[in-house]
Parts: C-alpha cells; structure tokens; sequence
C-alpha cells in the first residue's frame, strides 16, 4: 500500500471534534464555542444539507400554549409511546427540559408560527394526551409550519457562524484515534482535495444521524448511512437496540418522501380503498393519532387484508383536502410541494398515497443522560469510554425506547446535545492538553480509503449492485411485520453478502471528489448496521413498539424488559443485554402496562 507516509496526512488540534452538523451536532457546539472552547465540527456535507433540514412537523414541549398541559404528562405519553422500553430517568430529564430549550431556541431566531395572541403555535401529535391515560389530545408540539427542521438547522447554523465554530465540509470521518486512555481523535478524509487529516481532541462527539438507508424504501436522505455506529462498532463498541427501526405511517407511496404527521394533526385522516376511516378499528380513542408503530401496523393489516388501494392495492389514501386550500397551503405549504412533485397530487383536491416507510433509528450507540458513550464492563455495570460523546440519532439514551413519538425527535436533540455540552466542558476542565498519540495510529483510516482506490476498475462487482441486495433483504425480511422464518433467511443472505463486500470494487480510481469512494464507504457502515440490525431482530421472541412480529404477537415483559446490545468481533455479530432504567430522577416510576390508544 503505497500512501502510508506520515507528510501526506494533515494534523490539527480542536478541543472538541464533532461529526456530524445536524441539529445535535450544531447545538452541543454551540454551547462550547459560546464558552470559548476551540470547536470543530466535520460534516460529509454543507451544514444546512444535514437530515435535521427535512423534519417536518415540530418540536414537543408542554408549554401549555393551546391547552393546559404538564411534563409530566409529556413523560407519561412518551414511556408509552416507548412500550416501556424507555429509559425513564433519561425521558424525566428531556421531558422537563424542553419548555425551556423550545423558548432558547425562539429567543435563538427559530421563527415558530403563532396563535393569534402571539404565543408559539402547537399542534397535536400522535401518542398525546391531555392527562395520564385520559382520552383527547394534547396540542404539545410547536412547529414552524411544516419546516420546523429547516427552521432549526439554520438558526443553529448561523449561531455556529456567530459564536466561531470551525467547519471542515465535506470532510468524511474514516476512523475513530483511541488508546487506552479513551478517543483521542479521528482521522478523516477530504472529500474534495482527496486528502487525509488527523484531528486530535480531548473530546470527540458522534452526531451522525440515522441509518434509514438499510431499507430500499425510506424517508430518510442518501447521505442516512450510520456513519457514527460503524465508527464505534470498529472501535469495538456494542450498538443498543438496533432491531427497533421505526416505519413512519405516511411516507409518499412507493418513493418514500415523509407526508409529517402534523397533516394529522390538523385533521387529517386515513381512509382504505372502501373510503372507510378505519383507524377506528386499532385506535378507538386516538384514531389517526395513535402514535406511529400501531398506525403502521394498521396501515399494514389493511394493506394484507385487501382493502388497500390503486392497482396493486399496496397503499392507503391520506385525505386532507376537506381543511382547505387556505389552511394546507398556511401551516402545509412543503406537504403540498412534495405531493405534487412525488406523487403528482394536489393536496387541496385529492387525498395523498400513502404506506408505511422506513423512518428513523430507535437504537444507537448506547450513552448515559450526559451524551457519554457506554458500554458493559467487567463487574456488569456501565462504564464510561473516557473522550467518546454521541448524541442525537446516532445515539441510544433511549428517550424513544421500542417506538418514537412524533415531535420527540428534534426535542432530543437540542436537549442532549446541550446535557453532552455541559458534560464536555466538565471534561475539558480536566484534560487541559492533548496527550501524544502512537506513531501509526493514522494507519487503519488510510488503509480503509486505500482498500477501495486499489479495486478501482478491478473488474468484480461494483457496489452498487451490493447496496441494492443489501436493502433489499432489509426491505423484504425485516419491514414492518416479521417472522423467525423470514427473518432468519435474511440473516443468512446479509451475512454471505456482507462477507463478499471487500471484493466488490469501484470504477473510478481518482482521488479527486470521487463520490463512489465515499458511496463504497457508506455501504460499508450500513452493512454493519445493518448486521447488528437483523441479528438483534431474530433474536427477540416477542412484539414491543416498532418490532412486531407474527409468531410471537404479545409483548413479554418478563423475558424481554431490556435492552440489546449487538457488536461485532472477530467478523461475528455478538449479542448481550442490559436492563432498561425504569426508575425516574424526581417522581414515580411508570411501571409497565397494556398499551391501548
């Protein structure tokens, strides 16, 4: 291997680094740089490219704005939503926080709707009640149109630009620098000059985002690979209930594109190829605003039992027309742009086709309240990885459990990425220098961009046809109802294939902004997510949230309370548990029961 000299790799020092320049990884910046840390963030793409730019609906926060409401009872809704697989400690903490952090990021720029009184607009969102189990719906979520994502990401980005936050763009983290006393760094790689840089910190802060991209249909954008729990997979760390991937209800049949639940919200509804409202028949009270994985389990069983639509009767129609032009194009201006640029309809007229879709990562990298990385130790408590943060979607604090709650998304990540801010700048008070690093500790990042450039036009199969088998199975055996059968076939295919990945190749063998290189080494991060994905998913003999299955329909509580952990050494996947946390920080636990809406 020929480029392996240490004048062609390119040194710099941050106090802290952080991949990824979604929300999460803008808002924990934001928070060092304002106390005057030296903060860099590395993106794969522009800042304002990031994923957060596509959350629609809005941002949770009993703010009490259009009816009376408490974190309480936000906490309460959000360990349901979770199948009681939520951590209940970490929900307290986000739950309470959020009032709060919703006003900062108003007084930030956010530019939220407004009430007729002036007071941030919030609608209602799936899994929401006004009080503990009671019927009718909160309206918690405060949303800035249907572009809160948009809204946020580039009020974070220009308070980055304010408060002189670094960004290296288009930069593509290669492999995490650690040793004995922790991560030290990350090596990564130029994408437009065909360059390696060594970025050397005392705290490095994963804010990746999800893995939608494992699936062949799903809402999430190309740039969704799990770059964040590859990294911490090749450093030797357990991934945390990966087996719970959300299917969003409403994405754009056949294309994916996410029709927000906020349509929902504002009164629209779901009916079947019979014109039939039928989420009366799975959620009497909640209806269309059950939370997601039971309206996607409807949407399914509809779909089964032949009473879907169109010609192949493989979707539901999502009908809004009846709240008028002049509302849909107000407060769903974007959902109106999408259905006519994907599926050729206006919104005010005629109903959306609809099914459920791929959405977004429950699991990840396991972490405390804090943003510290975690993992099993030796005596069977958790131990901290000393310089190694996550937050966001690529992380696992486990707010969200076994199903997410719409509008809890964007609240965890301005939530912990400010808690792992906090937590960085304890840790900076310590390490006040930065440590020498082993002389080869560069090797394994270039070897990896070396690896792929070396199979330029080697004749074997190109990734592009691996990454389509790859989604495929994800698609065909682990979607939104599953088997052991099925499930098992799946693992088998994905582990021949993930076997006969290193011999597939590139056609362009350039250094120079080559976008296959970076293609090659996205699909070998989804293809370990994906691993740990199936592996936990098999595994699991039970039905909670997301994870459904039809050989085993009940969920059980005395088996399967806990959360998994999935790593992978020595080439196999591993699987091991930890109990989930149920006790809460200030109030009474909720303890576990059947979950009806």
């Amino acid at each position: 291997m020929a480029y392996l000299s240490t004048d062609r790799v390119e040194h710099h020092f941050h106090d802290v680094v952080i991949i990824g320049s979604g929300g999460a990884g803008m808002r924990c910046a934001l928070q060092l740089a304002d106390a005057g840390h030296r903060v860099a963030i590395i993106t794969k793409v522009l800042p304002t490219r990031s994923h957060t730019v596509a959350a629609q609906g809005g941002i949770n926060a009993s703010l009490g704005n259009v009816d009376s409401d408490h974190w309480h009872w936000h906490m309460y809704d959000t360990v349901k939503g979770s199948d009681y697989l939520g951590d209940q400690d970490a929900i307290e903490y986000m739950c309470r926080a959020a009032p709060l952090l919703v006003r900062e990021l108003e007084h930030q720029g956010v530019p939220f709707s407004r009430l007729e009184n002036g007071r941030i607009y919030q609608r209602p969102f799936g899994g929401q009640s006004r009080e503990f189990g009671a019927g009718g719906q909160a309206a918690r979520t405060c949303a800035a149109a249907d572009r809160t994502g948009h809204a946020i990401l580039h009020s974070m980005y220009q308070q980055n630009l304010r408060a002189g936050t670094h960004f290296y763009q288009e930069f593509f983290a290669l492999d995490l620098i650690t040793d004995d006393g922790g991560c030290q760094g990350v090596m990564a790689w130029d994408i437009a000059r065909g360059e390696y840089h060594l970025f050397q910190a005392k705290a490095v802060i994963l804010a990746t985002g999800g893995a939608g991209r494992v699936f062949r249909v799903t809402t999430n954008a190309h740039i969704c690979t799990g770059d964040g729990g590859a990294l911490a997979l090749a450093a030797g760390l357990p991934l945390e209930d990966m087996e719970f991937f959300q299917f969003h209800p409403t994405g754009i049949a056949h294309v994916g594109p996410l029709i927000t639940e906020g349509v929902r919200g504002e009164g629209g509804y779901l009916i079947n190829a019979e014109g039939e409202r039928f989420m009366e028949r799975y959620a009497p009270t909640a209806r269309d605003l059950a939370s997601r994985d039971v309206v996607s389990r409807a949407i399914a069983q509809e779909i089964r039992e032949g009473r879907g639509c169109g010609p192949d009767r493989d979707y539901v129609l999502l009908k809004l027309d009846h709240l008028g032009e002049e509302l849909i194009l107000s407060r769903l201006p974007n959902i109106h742009e999408l259905a006519l640029r994907f599926a050729d309809v206006d919104c005010t007229k005629e109903p959306i086709p609809v099914q459920p879709t791929a959405h977004y990562t429950m699991g990840g990298i396991p972490t405390n309240r804090f943003g510290e990385v975690v993992y099993p130790g030796y005596d069977g408590k958790e131990t901290v990885f000393p310089g190694l943060y996550a937050i966001g979607e690529a992380a696992c604090v486990s707010v969200h459990g076994a199903n997410r709650l719409g509008g809890n998304s964007l609240l965890e990540i301005i939530v912990f990425g400010r808690a792992c801010g906090n937590q960085v700048m304890k840790r900076l008070k310590q390490h006040r220098y930065h440590p020498p690093l082993a002389k080869d500790c560069w090797q394994q990042g270039v070897a990896r961009v070396e690896h792929w450039l070396d199979r330029g036009r080697s004749g074997q199969e190109g990734i592009a046809g691996v990454r389509l088998q790859m989604q495929s199975i994800m698609q065909e055996h682990f979607s939104v109802y599953r088997t052991h059968e099925v499930m098992a076939e799946g693992v088998r295919k994905l582990e021949s294939l993930a076997a006969s990945l290193p011999e597939a190749s590139i056609g362009d063998g350039n250094r120079l902004f080559n976008t296959e290189l970076i293609e090659a080494m996205e699909l070998e991060n989804l293809m370990s997510l994906a691993r740990v994905t199936a592996a936990g998913a098999l595994a699991r003999t039970e039905s909670r949230g997301a994870h459904a299955r039809d050989d085993f329909p009940e969920r059980d509580d005395q088996d399967w309370l806990k959360h998994t952990l999935a790593g992978i050494r020595d080439g196999r996947v591993q699987l091991d548990y930890k109990p989930v946390r149920m006790q809460p920080m200030t109030v009474d636990a909720f303890p576990p029961k059947k979950r009806v809406y």
